[in-house]
This record gives structure tokens, C-alpha cells and sequence, in this order.
């Protein structure tokens, strides 16, 4: 390390510190004042805006090392999911929209983000998916002759996606020199044998001296006649043999990958010099690194999951700001089930390393023999759960709508085609704020809608949703319910409410102007613009669509044709959501009326911010709604008073009059 560059002198670092440029100007204290000083802005920013703690408080150390011994950004730096580049950011010329704008509305992504940065080279937010990429990367490098590291960091608990082990089989299968694989490691699931004998060995494994001799060791031996194959051989067997005795890297020796590791991944010290030596070694290489969440914050440390997505807190204390709100939709799902399963013993709950965001850490803790936590694995969560229903079992499956994209294939296969009764809870369905493009939950309804055989139900508050759980058992059928991020209404829960019938739509209000057919809670926004129209004399038909698939044709077509004027109102992509399905509907029954507008996502990527800002922006605020069935009662007003205007006045006839 550079000894005699930056001295302290009571200074702060940080200030000092715009590029990695910057960074590698750094001596020895100076890189330990730094690390302190980041986990200072992390912990002061994130109370105020919210956000991923626990795991960017565990890679400080670990992202300084990085960019300090390799030349980022011509060398990559790929990280999975991306929840952990708060520091990443800082270093890289973000410092001040960090503080200001962290996750805020046209402010600085808590993912990586390529339109910020020349730094981030991956615009991600979904588990498991980084080797893949990398891998495609260090190819298309390679290819073009260039030499630089690719060094994608995924944690351990990625590592149980199963699509992070199809790239480990391809990437040892390339062999490739320039790649560098860092699983960080914050549970200690990988390495039960972690110890100071084996910190020792592994150092020693990568240092230049170890390096040096094997490749005089393999020079010497292929030198002797005939037997220098089989020497070689044997001499690679007892080093693997030794590593293995010590340390937990056969599986990936299997797959190609030369092991290295465990390393404390909070040691600058040895963290830098290791990364430093592997540049000497031809890849494809495994790092193996140990770290903790929440390091330096005590309450992060204490409760990792709580604040993994941490909202805002009391910094000194670590209690997060509770607001009187209702109760979210996330915990009435979780109360339902919770009744459900005290109702029905073959009700089991399934969730993909979601557990406590999904709601399910009652139910775990109720019925720990029927529950399930797969890890990050979203496609065999969903063919598990059909194995299970096919079997005789009840189970729900809990995951976010954005993670459910990934087992598509699990949903047409394992559970429709199959037509087993699986019902399937999409969390953070809609818009979902500050997390940005890739965690909006704004296409289940496109892409689930296509399958025959399910059901989708979109409950408009906590009430519908506890009816929509507590009815799932009855449908005897695939079933998906949705709903979005955050906290409800503010309805009383019906302790026995009745249950619904399949594909029922609801009528909230009667009107004759125009209908507003809503999906979701965006069907009270829908009556309370009505109730307000009603005193500017403007008649609004609202229908709570409830099901999405099958839809109340009968409800509608009634409701359209008295009206003959429609709105659709959804959180969805517009493209083969709930508007499409009503219009294919109405196309079915020759039905189509006058008047078709649909309100959905356009076309577009939804960025972060507020939920209230993004639906301003996406136009389907209650204001936008307004405006819009004011123009059609306008439009219909004046062709109206047009029609009128072109009709010949009706002429006395005396001649008939008189004759009669």
C-alpha cells in the first residue's frame, strides 16, 4: 500500500476522496479513517431517506479494496442484485446526490445505475443474475484482446439461485483468465471451517512466492520423460486435497473455478494485498470473502433483516419512525394466512428468502413444519408448491410481483398446465417507490393473465384482500392475488368476512355518464373523484373489477352500455393488461362503446420516487382521472348540442291534418 501519500493531520478524508483515482493516493490509516467516515454518511443518510443498510455497512472495507488494487472502471466491477453500492457510489463522484438525493425522485438510484456512472456497467436489482452477465462480459473482453479483470461480487445468499450455478458450469467451462468471481459471504452459510489456519493457508496461496512456484514446480515436472504428466497430476490432487481438508472449495474446484479463500472482509490489510496477488493468477477464480451485515452500526448488526430495507430511523436509537397509518397490506396478507392455516392443517406457505418482506414470520414461527424459505429461488419455489398440491397440500406461494417475471415458465408448466389449486400472493404489486425500474411490480397482470386455467384477484383495500385469502382454498384452482407496497385504506376488518364468488366484479357506484372500471385501490380513487363530479352534476359509474381473470363481463357490458363511455384504471403496463382484456372482451360481444380510454403504465421504465409522484408522472393520479372524464362529458355534451344543431326542424303538415 502507498505509505507516504495522503497523511491525516486531523483531517477528514472523505473530502478528499471524488474518484478511486483519489482513492489509491491513500496511505494505510487514511483507508481505516475513510471506511469510518463512509459508514457515517451510509447510516446518517439512510435514517433520513431509507433504504438498504445492513448490507452496504457490510461491504465498506470490501469496496474500498476493490477499486484501490484493481483499475476500475477499465476493470469491471459487477454486483449482484446492486443493494450494496451505497459506498461504491460515494467513491465514484456521488457523494453529494448520495446525501441530497439517495432514492429520491430524479436523484441517485440505490442500485447501479450506467446513465450515472462510467463506474456501473449493469443496471440491476434482481438476485443470482451477475455471473451470467460478467460472464458475457470477460467473453466479448476476451475476444476483443483486451486484458481487463471482470469481478462480479454476489453474496451467498444469491448463490442459492439456481441460474448462479449454470454460469459457474459455463464459466469454468470458458476458462477464463480475466475473470474473478467474489462471493461475499455474510451468513458464514458456505464455511463452516473458517479459521485462523485456514486465513493463513489461504493467503499463502495467493501470494506472488506461491504463485511463482507452481508454475516453476509444473515447468520442472513436465520436463521429465513420460512420467511428468502423471507427476503433475498427482502434485494437483494433494494440493487439492490439502485445501479441501481446511476449507470449503471443492464444489467450485469442480466447476473449473481456482478456490481462494475465506478472507476477512473487513481487513483492508489483507484484503488489498490478496486482491493485488490474484492479478498474477490466470482466472477463472472464486474469492471467498466473510463479512458481516449491519458492521459498525449495533442495531444493523443486531437485526440485519430489519434493516435490510430499512425505512426512516432514529440514527442514536435505531427505532424507525412509525407513522399512525392503517396496517399495511403485507401484514393483513400475513394475519389471513395466519387464520387460514389455524383453519386448514394442509395450508403450507412458501416464500424465496422473502420471509419477513412478505409477511410470512408469523406463520413460520406458528407452523415451522409448513413453511418454506427456498432461498433466492424463485422457479423452484413455484414447482415445489405444485409438486406439493398435486400431493394433496394447500400451498401459497409469497413473492414479489417483480420476482414472480422469473418463474414464468414454473406458473405455466408446474401449475396451470397441471391445473393444480396453488394460490400465488404477488407482493409489491404496481408501483412500488424509491427502489426504481427493477423492483415495479407493473406486469404480472400482463404476463400471467395469458395462461388459461388461473384466476387473478386484485383486492381494492385490507378487507377485500383478507375475503381474497381467506376464499383462495374454495376456487379449487390456480389462483394469483396482488396488491401493492404499503399500508392499506384504513377499513375494519370483517373477523368473518364472506367469501367471494369467482369472477365477481362490484358495483361502488352508479352512474350514467361515464364508467370507471378500476383494478386494485386505484377503485377508490376512482369514487372518490366520482362522489366529487357529482356535484359539478357529472354522473361517474365506478366498478371495482375484483378479478382481473375471469372478468365480470355481465357487470360491465351492463354498466357500458348504459353509460357509453369507458375508462380503464390500472397499475399495470398498458400493454396486455386489464384495459387489453376489457376491450377484448367488449370486442368478443360486438360491444365496443363510443367512448374507450385506457389508463395504465405507457410504454416506458418507471423510475424511483414517491408513489404518489410516479403515479402524477405515469398520469394516473386522481387529478388526471378528473380531467379525463370531464373532456369525454364535454365531448359528449358537444356532440350532443352538434347532433341537434344538424337535424331539420320538424315541419307542420296541414295538407295530412286536414286529410285525416
Amino acid at each position: 500500500m502507498n505509505k507516504d501519500l495522503v497523511p491525516l493531520n486531523g483531517r477528514h478524508v472523505l473530502p478528499l476522496v471524488n474518484t478511486p483515482h483519489a482513492l489509491r493516493r491513500l496511505n494505510n490509516s487514511a483507508l481505516g479513517q475513510l471506511a469510518d467516515e463512509i459508514r457515517e454518511v451510509i447510516i446518517d443518510t439512510v435514517s433520513h431517506t431509507g433504504g438498504h443498510l445492513a448490507s452496504n455497512l457490510g461491504v465498506v472495507e470490501l469496496t474500498l479494496a476493490l477499486h484501490y488494487a484493481f483499475h476500475t472502471p477499465e476493470d469491471k466491477l459487477i454486483w449482484d442484485v446492486g443493494h450494496q453500492v451505497y459506498c461504491h457510489k460515494i467513491i465514484t463522484g456521488r457523494h453529494a446526490g448520495f446525501r441530497k438525493g439517495l432514492r429520491q425522485y430524479n436523484g441517485i438510484s440505490g442500485f447501479p445505475k450506467k446513465a450515472e456512472s462510467e463506474f456501473d456497467h449493469y443496471d440491476t436489482g434482481h438476485g443470482g443474475t451477475s455471473l451470467s452477465y460478467a460472464i458475457g462480459m470477460a467473453e466479448a473482453i476476451r475476444c476483443s484482446g483486451r486484458r481487463n479483470w471482470v469481478i462480479p461480487i454476489i453474496g451467498d445468499g444469491s448463490m442459492t439461485a439456481g441460474v448462479a450455478f449454470e454460469a459457474l458450469s459455463q464459466g469454468g467451462h470458458l476458462k477464463q483468465e480475466n475473470l474473478l468471481v467474489i462471493i461475499n459471504d455474510n451468513d458464514m452459510s458456505i464455511s463452516p471451517n473458517v479459521g485462523t489456519l485456514a486465513q493463513y493457508i489461504s493467503r499463502r496461496m495467493v501470494g506472488p512466492r506461491a504463485a511463482s512456484v507452481r508454475r516453476y514446480t509444473k515447468q520442472l515436472l513436465a520436463a521429465i520423460p513420460r512420467a511428468g504428466d502423471d507427476l503433475i497430476r498427482l502434485v494437483q490432487k494433494l494440493e487439492r486435497s490439502l485445501k479441501d481438508f481446511i476449507q470449503p472449495g471443492l464444489l467450485f474446484e469442480e466447476l473449473g473455478f481456482q478456490y481462494l479463500g475465506p478472507f476477512d472482509g473487513h481487513d483492508l490489510n489483507t484484503l488489498i494485498p490478496v486482491f493485488r496477488n490474484v492479478q498474477n493468477i490466470p482466472g477463472p477464480l472464486l474469492l471467498h470473502v466473510l463479512t458481516k451485515k449491519g458492521q459498525g452500526y449495533k442495531p444493523a448488526e443486531l437485526e440485519p433483516e430489519r434493516f435490510h430495507g430499512a425505512s426512516p430511523f432514529n440514527r442514536d436509537t435505531g427505532a424507525f419512525i412509525v407513522k399512525n397509518t392503517p396496517p399495511s397490506y403485507t401484514n393483513v396478507f400475513g394475519d389471513a394466512l395466519l387464520d387460514l392455516g389455524e383453519r386448514d392443517d394442509r395450508v403450507v406457505a412458501i416464500t424465496a428468502a422473502m420471509t419477513l418482506g412478505t409477511g410470512l414470520d408469523r406463520f413460520a414461527e406458528r407452523f415451522p413444519d409448513r413453511f418454506y424459505d427456498v432461498g433466492m429461488a424463485e422457479q423452484h419455489a413455484v414447482a415445489f408448491a405444485g409438486g406439493l398440491a398435486n400431493a394433496g397440500l394447500r400451498p401459497v406461494v409469497a413473492i414479489y410481483s417483480t420476482f414472480m417475471q422469473r418463474a414464468f415458465d414454473q406458473v405455466f408448466q408446474e401449475i396451470c398446465l397441471q391445473d393444480v389449486p396453488v394460490v400465488m400472493v404477488l407482493d409489491r404489486a404496481g408501483i412500488v417507490g424509491a427502489d426504481g425500474p427493477t423492483h415495479h411490480g407493473v406486469f404480472d397482470l400482463s404476463f400471467l393473465r395469458t395462461l388459461p386455467n388461473i384466476g387473478i384477484i386484485a383486492p381494492r383495500d385490507e378487507n377485500e384482500l383478507r375475503r381474497a385469502v381467506l376464499s383462495s382454498l374454495t376456487f379449487d384452482k390456480p389462483v394469483v392475488i396482488r396488491y401493492p407496497r404499503g399500508n392499506g385504506i384504513g377499513v375494519s376488518l370483517d373477523k368473518q368476512p364472506p367469501l367471494l364468488e369467482w369472477g365477481t366484479g362490484e358495483c361502488l357506484q352508479e352512474g350514467t355518464d361515464v364508467t370507471v372500471a378500476a383494478v386494485g385501490p386505484l377503485a377508490m380513487d376512482a369514487v372518490h373523484v366520482a362522489e366529487k363530479l357529482c356535484d359539478a352534476g357529472i354522473s361517474v359509474e365506478v366498478i371495482d373489477a375484483r378479478f382481473v381473470k375471469p372478468l365480470d363481463s355481465a357487470l360491465l357490458l351492463k354498466s357500458i352500455r348504459k353509460t357509453g363511455a369507458l375508462i380503464t384504471l390500472e397499475e399495470n403496463a398498458l400493454a396486455g393488461g386489464f384495459g387489453s382484456a376489457v376491450l377484448e372482451m367488449l370486442a368478443g360481444y360486438g360491444a365496443i362503446p363510443a367512448v374507450v380510454e385506457l389508463m395504465a403504465i405507457p410504454d416506458r421504465w418507471v423510475s424511483m420516487g414517491s408513489q404518489a409522484e410516479l403515479r402524477s408522472d405515469l398520469g394516473l393520479s386522481a387529478a388526471e382521472l378528473e380531467r379525463r372524464i370531464r373532456l369525454i362529458v364535454d365531448r359528449q355534451s358537444a356532440d350532443a348540442v352538434r347532433t341537434a344543431q344538424s337535424q331539420p326542424a320538424e315541419k307542420h303538415d296541414s295538407s295530412r291534418q286536414i286529410s285525416d
